[in-house]
């Protein structure tokens, strides 16, 4: 209900609420390393990119592949949020993805992402 929404925002629990706006998102981070440069971590995204599109499940290629360790054992789940909450170039390719669509390869100060609007 709204008041509800209008308690979890005051509580600090602002995900749990939805807007118009929001949007629920999963991806997979492959973060630049000394042991794997930029060039190398942009060809593995085309490689789970290509194995996506093929019909590999998403969640499991999160949980082995993604640096970031809190979403990847949730499939990269990352919940629901608006604009606003991601950086710039995260946001722009979320917000024009159509359900189930997985994104290009997006670079961001954190790494390479995969990114799906469920």
């Amino acid at each position: 209900s709204p008041e509800g929404c209008r308690k979890l925002r005051r509580l600090d629990f602002p995900g749990r609420c939805r807007t118009a706006e929001a949007r629920r998102a999963r991806h997979i981070l492959l973060s630049i390393t000394p042991e794997r440069d930029e060039a190398a971590t942009v060809k593995l995204a085309g490689e789970l990119a290509g194995r996506l599109a093929t019909g590999a499940d998403f969640g499991a290629l999160a949980r082995e592949y993604s640096s970031d360790t809190g979403s990847a054992t949730r499939g990269g789940d990352l919940g629901f949020a608006g604009r606003g909450f991601y950086v710039p170039e995260f946001e722009a390719a979320l917000f024009a993805l159509s359900p189930g669509q997985v994104s290009t390869p997006v670079k961001t100060q954190f790494g390479i992402h995969l990114i799906r609007l469920d």
